[in-house]
């Protein structure tokens, strides 16, 4: 069984390809940091698969995410301290897992990528 993490940022802020790969840093570490241990035994030692995906909207985020927890799966979402590129408390990115890829892919499969 494969494992995968989902991480997913707002297409709307036009963030800068740092700031948002940072944001999506954030998304991945805190996602994991509150999986189960052997989750992330499991996903670790098949190479921690990663994909990165982006929806248009913050109401988007908040579904997706809502749709995930109903699901069973971790989440985390990154609230933005506002030192850069957007304001103090900006929603900027989520993430979901690691867990079952083909579970998922229930919920993420229509995203685009980043």
């Amino acid at each position: 069984m494969e494992y995968k993490q989902c991480l997913i940022i707002r297409s709307d802020l036009r963030l800068t390809t740092g700031k948002a790969a940072v944001q999506l840093a954030h998304a991945a570490v805190s996602a994991y940091e509150r999986s189960d241990p052997a989750t992330k035994r499991r996903w670790f030692s098949e190479g921690q698969k990663k994909v990165a995906l982006k929806v248009p909207t913050l109401r988007d985020i908040y579904e997706l995410k809502s749709i995930a927890e109903a699901r069973g799966f971790i989440t985390a979402l990154v609230v933005d301290a506002g030192l850069t590129e957007v304001p103090p408390g900006t929603v900027t990115a989520l993430g979901i897992g690691p867990a079952k890829e083909s579970e998922l892919d229930k919920v993420t499969s229509d995203l685009k990528l980043l």
